[in-house]
């Protein structure tokens, strides 16, 4: 299966933001770049340990719920309500893997504690190729 960047960026980024109250341009910008110029692009690419679109750890995964989202549960009920029912109980990381709205989620909230959020992306990173199809698989 394949999408564009821009699909991706109007079907799942900026949806995924605007539902967390969270949504700007840079920040949507910085996210499709994680996305999209990672060294595996694709849905269930691995780098390392991390899993998912943005190559996210597990133990960072915990690490955002545990000393992040515990401490601010009107954002992590929002969060929690993106995740799969009962897939999520049994195997919370593997939803970094199977649901791109979530995984979206736990990347901006990672953007957000790195106080990255808002900042603009570096020259070379800003001008992503938007029409570029890319797999998810």
């Amino acid at each position: 299966m394949y999408i564009t960047a821009e699909h991706l960026r109007e079907e799942v980024i900026r949806p995924t933001l605007t539902y967390l109250g969270a949504w700007t341009d840079a920040l949507e910008e910085r996210l499709l770049s994680a996305a999209i110029d990672g060294p595996e692009v694709g849905l269930f690419a691995r780098s390392g340990d991390g899993l998912g679109l943005y190559h996210i750890t597990p133990a960072q995964h915990r690490d955002i719920w545990d000393r992040y989202l515990a401490f601010r549960p009107e954002i992590a009920s929002r969060v929690r309500g993106l995740a799969s029912q009962r897939a999520f109980l049994s195997n919370p990381d593997h939803e970094l893997r199977t649901n791109l709205s979530y995984c979206t989620a736990i990347a901006w909230l990672l953007c957000e504690r790195a106080g990255l959020g808002n900042q603009p992306l570096p020259a070379a990173a800003a001008a992503p190729a938007r029409n570029r199809a890319f797999s998810l698989r």
